[in-house]
């Protein structure tokens, strides 16, 4: 294959699009010409996936799915369109059918649950004061607190919204999980990696916002899914030849390989 897929980028709750900067830009720095991040209204979980659809169909060519926290969940709704290629989930929710990412996180609650509050209008929102030891540890204070404050909160129906037909049962996929995640507990992130049986999983010592603390990791795994799907130039390349972190590790496949079409 000579062209690049276009990378599209769906960010979760409480946070927009720019969530994703930092991996924009090392993105582009490794030769991705066609980016895309969805700017989703977090209304409900049909009106996300729309919005995800509508920027996946005006894209000539195929498309690589990137999805964050509740992102994930819609790139699983959103994702089983003719020119996806694949989903890639950073630290999100992969539901399955008739699941949602409110039962699933109600099973294994994380350990900032409690710092979650709805308001008098139905939105939920992360306590500004909790939301650097909650969502992003491992930022500095000042990110944290332009997070805190720009956050995006979503409608709290929209947390219990069921996925319907999920994408990951006909698409590759490949999953990073959060060791430290105190949104989605690490041992739900790892159950819905394993039962999808990604072509590769990731294992960060990161928070959950592991998008902005550890950009260079998370885009490698975008460029192991790139090269995963037959595309290779310089900088993929050079990617799997860098050595890993001590904070990286990459955990064998526990299950045989989907046959996907």
């Amino acid at each position: 294959m000579s062209t690049q897929p276009t990378i599209v980028l769906v960010h979760g709750f409480w946070g927009g699009a720019a969530h994703w900067a930092k991996a924009i830009v090392e993105l582009r720095k490794r030769g991705y010409g066609s980016l895309f991040a969805v700017e989703n209204p977090l209304t409900s979980l049909a009106d996300d996936a729309a919005r995800t659809q509508q920027m996946i169909k005006q894209v000539d060519g195929p498309v690589l799915l990137v999805g964050h926290s509740y992102g994930g969940a819609v790139i699983t709704e959103a994702g089983d369109l003719p020119n996806v290629v694949g989903l890639v989930y950073i630290a999100a929710f992969a539901p399955d059918a008739g699941e949602s990412p409110g039962q699933i996180s109600q099973e294994m609650p994380p350990a900032a649950f409690d710092n979650i509050k709805p308001d008098s209008d139905g939105y939920l929102w992360v306590e500004q004061d909790k939301f650097h030891e909650s969502f992003c540890q491992d930022l500095t204070a000042d990110e944290a607190l332009v997070m805190a404050v720009t956050q995006k909160a979503p409608l709290g129906s929209t947390f219990g919204d069921n996925v319907t037909a999920p994408a990951w049962k006909n698409k590759p996929t490949w999953y990073q999980v959060s060791t430290d995640d105190r949104m989605i507990h690490p041992d739900n992130e790892r159950r819905m990696a394993q039962r999808m049986s990604p072509r590769h999983t990731i294992e960060l010592a990161a928070s959950h916002a592991s998008l902005a603390s550890q950009p260079d990791a998370v885009v490698d795994l975008i460029d192991r899914a790139v090269a995963d799907l037959g595309w290779f130039f310089a900088s993929t390349a050079r990617t799997r030849l860098r050595p890993a972190s001590p904070n990286h590790r990459e955990q064998p496949r526990q299950l045989p390989t989907r046959q996907h079409r």
